[in-house]
């Protein structure tokens, strides 16, 4: 069912006898650590749990191990406040918690398409034998449909049985760059459950939440329903807004070969209120730990399930988007006028300034970035390759440690032949084309975000070219 936060929550008495549930994070990753400090500034006594000790230290002197706006305010503030805590002992995660949030990665295996789900297993198996009280284990990490209930089965194998553990789903829509919005004001909530006292646990876990709306006279819609309802909610969430970014970027493919504009095409359907204009900008693909490893893990499970079928065309969904990463190189022969043949084209004693590492702005994830991807491919055509990024540079310098790093702007397009555009920062997308133009050796601009404006960059003196158009 689907409900508003009700006036009269259901009542309980959390295991601790806390005024309020005692929230672990088990997991400090991206996901994790977001939640646990969100939740303490909405006044939650919580404690972050991760077996990576020097993670766990940095945390615990005020310091986020990756960008997310707005986090490391909070972070120290409520560290200040004696709210958030952290921790490397699975003994006290269990002594103090009432709601175990587990929050750890569920990466692609490296022998298939389907996610790895080792790290839940560990997670569960060594915290339930300390456990003393009864407690709620809610997953929060992105699964395959059918984990919940696997779950439930570790618990019940290794937890006293005696105490009652309980166990619950609740997924995650965390967005990279709005991430503390997303905790602090979610346009939903899910909670997959199984019992009352599971439901009035989770009620009562995000009674800060709700109270929040509630003095900004907003409503969080509150979706009750069942373990693989709300283990699927994710997962076909990220499937659809996979499908819908390939389905524009299949389109720029048709506008460039018709001489179409796909910027007008997305704006022209977009004001169809059945289809929307969000996620229709065609560019050089989606990216990141989500998106990719998630709709392969759909399909793996699709298959498992004996509906392979149903998810078939997410392979090409997968296969548009990696196509588009090519894309670019492509393009970057065609503007510096080298051949292209079957391996690839020859830019030997060019200089092209590739501006972005990460998958997204605001953001320092460089995790299958398609930014990152072009960078790779660029360079295998043997050109000197420069890359900036505000935030991703150290992220990326570790991953593609083959390439030139730049730590301005200015200094990443001194010279260059050719400059790509890959990741839509905001420093780039209001960067001056006329006080570039005076900086690179031949102003080229391969826009593969489709966010400048062409006029200017072209009345500026560049050639100009944007994906689709």
């Amino acid at each position: 069912m689907t409900l508003v936060y009700p006036s009269n929550p259901p009542a309980v008495v959390p295991p601790s006898k806390a005024p309020r549930p005692r929230l672990a994070f088990v997991g400090t990753g991206y996901l994790g650590a977001t939640y646990a400090i969100c939740f303490a500034e909405l006044g939650y006594e919580v404690v972050g749990f991760d077996v990576d000790e020097p993670k766990v230290a940095k945390l615990a002197a005020g310091q986020v191990p990756f960008h997310e706006p707005g986090l490391d305010e909070l972070l120290r503030k409520n560290l200040a406040a004696e709210r958030l805590r952290f921790t490397t002992s699975y003994e006290d995660v269990a002594d103090f918690g009432d709601i175990h949030f587990i929050c750890v990665g569920t990466p692609q295996r490296a022998d298939g398409m389907a996610a790895d789900l080792s790290y839940i297993e560990r997670a569960v198996t060594n915290l339930t034998p300390h456990l003393r009280r009864k407690a709620l284990i809610v997953g929060k990490s992105t699964v395959p449909v059918g984990t919940a209930e696997w779950v439930q089965q570790l618990v019940a194998k290794h937890a006293d049985p005696a105490l009652g553990v309980e166990v619950a789903w609740s997924p995650e829509f965390l967005q990279e760059g709005y991430a503390v919005e997303d905790v602090l004001r979610p346009n939903r909530v899910v909670f997959g459950i199984k019992s009352d006292w599971a439901t009035a646990m989770l009620y009562s876990a995000h009674k800060g939440v709700f109270e929040l709306a509630t003095t900004e006279d907003r409503e969080v819609p509150v979706v009750v329903t069942d373990f693989a309802t709300a283990e699927l909610t994710k997962v076909a969430a990220n499937a659809f807004l996979a499908t819908k970014i390939s389905f524009i970027n299949a389109m720029a493919e048709v506008c460039e070969a018709s001489g179409g504009d796909v910027t007008m095409l997305a704006r022209a359907i977009g004001y169809d209120a059945r289809i929307g204009n969000r996620f229709l900008r065609a560019g050089i693909g989606f990216g990141g730990g989500c998106l990719p490893k998630d709709i392969r893990a759909f399909q793996a499970r699709a298959q498992e399930l004996g509906v392979g079928e149903a998810l078939r065309f997410l392979y090409e969904v997968d296969l548009i988007n990696q196509r588009r990463r090519q894309r670019v190189v492509r393009l970057a022969a065609k503007l510096l006028d080298r051949p292209c043949g079957p391996a690839g084209p020859d830019l030997s004693g060019l200089r092209i300034t590739a501006l972005g590492a990460t998958f997204k702005p605001n953001s320092d994830d460089v995790r299958d970035s398609p930014a990152l991807s072009v960078v790779r491919k660029l360079a295998r055509t043997g050109a000197d390759v420069v890359v900036f990024d505000p935030e991703g540079t150290e992220n990326a310098r570790q991953a593609v440690p083959n390439v030139l790093y730049a730590s301005t702007l200015g200094d990443a397009v001194t010279g260059a032949d050719l400059v790509c555009l890959l990741t839509e920062w905001e420093e780039f997308r209001n960067a001056d084309p006329r006080a570039l133009a005076e900086l690179v050796r031949s102003p080229r601009m391969i826009d593969g975000r489709n966010c400048l404006d062409p006029a200017l960059w072209t009345s500026a003196g560049w050639t100009y070219f944007g994906m689709g158009r």
